[in-house]
């Protein structure tokens, strides 16, 4: 199953310069073998505040506890809350068809986003339409995902929630991809631009 995780990191204050960079050190080592033993698949930055640090991970795991094994292990955990939300398979997931993990093309284009959506059909809309607006959206998720823009897609825990993994030129781009879904009318959205982050695993996969 996977997991993203929110991790935010409060360095007490009069810590030394010195062991800041031990324990940074030891946590990128670390992610590494995390990544080499399937458990940590992604890291980014999101937008930060001056002082703010902090950094969303993808985690696959069998379960919470395992999850909580693997979070318990990282260096910087001593400094760090961490806010975990379960992700579960979504129909449309481009991984479920192509058996892809959430790896961006090595030398594609672009930025990653990750966007929150959240499903309302007015009320009194036909089963049919919204059997009819479903389907399309099926279709227009495979030809994002041939496109190179929709990487993966997962559902989030209530109702009709779920967040998805994009790649597009900017901001622009990205609000374009999103306004083409056929369910863009009923949809809440809430999208983050994503930074790289030194440790993530796509840095240095093959």
């Amino acid at each position: 199953m996977d997991y993203l995780v929110t991790m935010t990191t409060h360095v007490p204050d009069g810590t030394s310069d010195a062991a800041v960079h031990d324990v940074r050190t030891r946590e990128a080592a670390h992610s590494r073998e995390l990544a080499a033993e399937g458990n940590l698949l992604r890291l980014w930055r999101p937008p930060l505040q001056p002082g703010e640090w902090r950094t969303l991970g993808l985690f696959a795991a069998d379960d919470e506890a395992q999850l909580a094994k693997v979070l318990a292990s990282m260096p910087l955990r001593v400094w760090r809350t961490d806010e975990v939300t379960p992700l579960s398979p979504h129909p449309n997931d481009p991984a479920g068809e192509t058996e892809q993990a959430a790896t961006p093309t090595q030398g594609a284009a672009g930025s990653e986003f990750l966007t929150a959506f959240t499903v309302t059909v007015p009320a009194g809309t036909p089963d049919e339409d919204v059997d009819a607006t479903t389907a399309r959206e099926a279709d227009r998720a495979r030809q994002l995902a041939e496109e190179g823009h929709l990487l993966r897609l997962w559902t989030l825990p209530g109702q009709g929630r779920a967040l998805g993994l994009f790649r597009a030129l900017d901001t622009t781009e990205m609000e374009g991809i999103l306004a083409s879904l056929p369910l863009y009318a009923w949809l809440s959205l809430q999208t983050t631009p994503l930074a790289p982050h030194p440790s993530d695993p796509a840095r240095t996969s093959g």
